[in-house]
């Protein structure tokens, strides 16, 4: 026997129909960044408006940079025709600034008794470089009168040097000299010998980080008066053991003169 049980429509089981759309949770916005904003608005972003400033406040100082070599150049080209009537002015600032002088090597000195002029020149454009000139007197060492070295941007906008080639006269190339004298002292002791001075007319390796280029053009270009002007130490010494010699002759004859009193 079937029986079939007429269940009410309220009482059976409902199912969802699958043609029917089903209903989604809503979720809350997800919170948008600053950045993400101003892409989606054409704006620029955090970091390329920090870049901007920081190009802005460059390009500002360049210009006070520029104002002020053009106006100080009267100036240093009076001061080049004061210093000409010095005689040994550069080797002496050259030999008296710490940085430079740890670079001589043992006849660069000697060489540099004929250098009369040193001139910086700054591009009309800053950012694009510079040049330094050395004028020397006749002498016994190279034939060139002048010896240049630049600094300028290459055609991909990357820093880049040239310089004068030295014509050494017979026997008399410095370079060579330091190097073999390097290869000696090799033997008989660890540590080098320091380079010629000038092999930094001959180094173009890296024109970004050449630090001598940048303590002559910011250092010893504007303040050279100072380095020439430093005292010299052996001649301190003297001094303090001349005064040293004359406490000690005081004290003598003050201990002579106690003994006169005391007898």
């Amino acid at each position: 026997v079937v029986w079939f049980l007429d269940f009410p429509n309220s009482m059976a089981p409902k199912r969802q129909s699958p043609l029917l759309p089903q209903k989604k949770k809503l979720r809350p916005p997800r919170a948008v960044g600053l950045e993400e904003t101003s892409a989606s608005a054409g704006l620029p972003k955090k970091g390329e408006i920090e870049q901007q400033e920081h190009n802005e406040q460059a390009s500002k100082i360049l210009k006070v940079e520029q104002k002020y070599n053009k106006v100080c150049q009267p100036f240093f080209q009076k001061r080049s025709e004061l210093i000409a009537k010095i005689l040994n002015f550069w080797v002496t600032t050259f030999v008296n600034h710490p940085q430079v002088s740890v670079l001589f090597g043992e006849e660069d000195e000697e060489a540099l008794h004929y250098l009369t002029t040193v001139e910086v020149t700054e591009f009309e454009d800053i950012k694009s470089g510079y040049r330094a000139d050395f004028y020397f007197d006749g002498n016994p060492y190279f034939e060139n009168k002048v010896l240049s070295k630049e600094f300028h941007l290459n055609e991909s906008g990357g820093p880049s040097s040239k310089s004068t080639e030295i014509k050494w006269k017979s026997g008399k190339d410095l370079m060579k000299c330091s190097s073999q004298m390097q290869n000696k002292a090799s033997r008989k002791r660890q540590h080098e010998e320091p380079e010629s001075f000038f092999t930094w007319f001959t180094d173009h390796s890296d024109a970004g980080a050449d630090e001598l280029g940048e303590v002559i053009k910011d250092d010893i270009w504007p303040d050279s008066l100072q380095y020439y002007l430093v005292p010299d130490m052996d001649d301190e010494e003297g001094e303090e053991d001349d005064d040293d010699d004359e406490e000690e002759e005081g004290l003598e004859d003050t201990d002579d003169g106690k003994e006169c009193i005391s007898l």
